[in-house]
């Protein structure tokens, strides 16, 4: 997976929570879950559930972005009390997940899920306050040590804070999209407002051969339209899940001209960043801008010809071509906006495009063509933050608007004076028709950095493995539990087999059970299909592909009109499988019973089917390709 990354915003106006607030907010919420001991009522556990995890948000959100950062890192008490907090919180959760596993708790089905359903949004939430925002000042922190600005007792200003943030951002950003593949990541920062006089002998000290060197390689500096440009880039044949983020922090931290600069009250930052292919620069005469490209530029050879680019023989990525061609229309008199849109508009391929010039520090454009790469723009509080993927934004806001590829491309603009709201935002088609933003185009993230966090495995196939009996437990949570004859029994509700199916079971009308996946839900529906086989010995029952069921039907003659008497079980992880939800529209359309077995809440396949049996929790992420705990809890439900 690789991916770019970038962070802009503005100046935080926001008064920073006082810590007796911080330590009241926690308390609240742990009176409110003390609620899940006395009720034995589903209604009275639900509520104490939802009202712990609106505290909690709310807390979460007040310790966002330099605001939250000025009290943590402020009152250094405040982020222990925090960090044993959110633990006991977790500790009152999982008391009451275990009574709900043992069967103490007695609920339909039904219930069940909106139990689970509130448990996850419950765990988002504590998870955002011990990891996201502990996690984002103590990185802050320790970047500002690193930099020497709590030096005499002194603590970095908001604007120091506000850059550092970025970085941190970005630095976490990189580190998720670094899901399987890495190679290289590079993160490049420019400053404005950072106040240095570059001439003066100690700065020019401190720049030394850093802004001479003609391949931009890491610890490059350049300096353009009163703007600071500092890169840092790493780059390793092998290597593990985190390294290369490892090196950025300890290059970037060790930085005394980025030490100086921040010193400035009046400091900006923008970052521009990418992980995996390779992080490379050439000097190049014009205007100054920096890119990074997802993706590919199939006409690279081409346009170095037509446009007579000479890049010296060790820059082999098409990526150098943006940020030279975007120069030259900027130098030839066209503002940004029309210099950054001309430049992608001659790139053949499918690229996903940021870019960010000394020439107006105060913006950042995206661009993207093609169906093979994504861009989302994250609306955080006065910040946008743009990943590759959803989970690269996830830690700062779930909001974001994805662009897409719709009229052969978009472009866009983001400017910090309106960071993080639709004000500060500008589209338009590459042939440079405008496409103002609306409201309903905003998506909300169905997950956290809870779902692609590694929790301290080396990589993802060893979490998922070692999270496979979990999973399968929280699959069978409420749903198998043992009866009087101390005999286990299924319990599953209407939510799961209709009414209707249950009738059509009982009076024998059902003489066909089909169950479809593709790929290791595939494999899965094999063990699915030979237990409903054993259980309903007088039906038919076979398992297949969907993509065979769909394309060829059952002999080979394609699908009868009327599949009134059969019943369809798909199984997908995602719940998005374009080849499962194809099958399934097609058998619904025939009168088919549909059940899913699905890991995913709220996702298409769900909304398709008559019945759902969720896995898991309904949102247990699997970041590896081996689908290891997904295929377990699958085969159990």
């Amino acid at each position: 997976m690789c991916g770019i990354v970038a962070v802009l915003a503005q100046p935080s106006s926001r008064r920073p929570p006082e810590p007796h607030e911080v330590e009241d907010a926690v308390a609240i919420a742990l009176s409110e879950l003390e609620a899940l001991k006395r009720s034995a009522s589903p209604d009275g556990q639900l509520r104490s559930l939802r009202a712990a995890t609106g505290t909690l948000a709310d807390l979460s959100a007040s310790l966002q972005g330099v605001p939250g950062l000025t009290c943590l890192i402020g009152h250094g008490g405040t982020l222990g009390a925090l960090g044993r907090g959110a633990k006991e919180l977790d500790e009152v959760v999982a008391g009451f997940e275990m009574t709900l596993e043992a069967g103490d708790v007695i609920v339909s089905t039904e219930q069940l899920e909106e139990i689970n359903a509130a448990l996850v949004r419950l765990h988002d939430a504590i998870w955002a306050l011990g990891h996201d925002r502990l996690n984002a000042a103590r990185s802050v922190s320790s970047l500002a040590a690193s930099l020497g600005l709590f030096n005499e007792g002194a603590r970095p200003g908001p604007a120091a804070l506000g850059a550092l943030w970025a970085v941190h951002v970005a630095f976490s950003s990189l580190d998720r999209l670094e899901v399987r593949g890495r190679d290289s990541a590079g993160l490049h920062l420019m400053l404005s407002g950072h106040g240095l006089d570059l001439s003066a002998p100690e700065i020019r000290a401190l720049i030394g051969a850093r802004a001479d060197d003609p391949l931009f390689t890491s610890l490059a500096v350049r300096a353009a339209d009163g703007c600071l440009s500092l890169v840092y880039k790493a780059a390793a044949e092998i290597g593990e899940l985190g390294d290369n983020v490892a090196v950025l922090r300890h290059a970037l931290g060790t930085d005394a001209l980025l030490a100086r600069a921040l010193a400035s009250p009046g400091v900006r930052a923008t970052v521009v960043a990418h992980t995996r292919w390779a992080s490379v620069g050439a000097k190049a005469p014009g205007p100054y801008v920096v890119g990074a490209l997802n993706g590919d530029v199939d006409n690279y050879p081409e346009l170095l010809v037509l446009e007579g680019i000479k890049v010296p023989p060790e820059v082999t990525t098409d990526a150098k071509i943006i940020p030279v061609l975007v120069s030259r229309y900027l130098g030839a008199g066209l503002d940004m906006t029309e210099a950054f849109r001309r430049a992608v508009e001659r790139l053949d391929g499918s690229v996903g495009i940021v870019a960010n010039a000394a020439y107006d520090p105060d913006e950042i454009f995206l661009a993207l063509r093609g169906s093979g790469q994504s861009v989302n723009i994250g609306f955080a509080e006065d910040a946008f933050v743009v990943a590759s993927e959803a989970y690269g934004l996830v830690e700062e806001t779930g909001r974001y608007l994805r662009m897409n590829d719709e009229g052969g491309g978009q472009v866009v603009r983001c400017s910090r004076l309106g960071a993080g709201t639709l004000g500060g935002i500008s589209r338009w088609r590459y042939d440079g028709t405008e496409l103002p933003v609306s409201e309903d185009e905003i998506k909300t993230a169905e997950i956290t950095t809870r779902d692609v966090d590694r929790r301290g495995f080396r990589h993802f196939l060893l979490k998922e493995i070692s999270e496979s009996p979990l999973s399968v437990r929280k699959t069978l949570r409420g749903k198998l539990v043992r009866g009087e004859d101390d005999r286990f029994v299924a319990r599953l509700g209407d939510d799961v087999i209709p009414p209707a199916l249950r009738h059509d079971l009982a009076s024998g009308r059902i003489h066909l059970v089909l169950v479809v996946g593709q790929g290791t839900a595939a494999v899965a529906g094999q063990a699915v299909a030979a237990a409903i086989a054993k259980a309903l010995p007088d039906v038919v029952v076979r398992a297949m592909p969907g993509t065979e069921l769909s394309g060829w039907g059952l002999s080979g003659g394609g699908l009868p009109d009327d599949m009134s008497g059969v019943l369809v079980v798909a199984i997908s992880q995602s719940g998005t499988t374009t080849d499962t939800n194809r099958t399934v529209d097609l058998v619904r359309a025939r009168q088919a019973h549909v059940i899913s077995i699905v890991n995913r809440r709220n996702s298409d396949l769900v909304q398709k089917s008559h019945g759902v049996l969720y896995t898991s929790d309904g949102r247990d992420i699997e970041m590896s390709v081996a689908s290891t705990k997904a295929f377990y809890s699958q085969v159990a439900a």
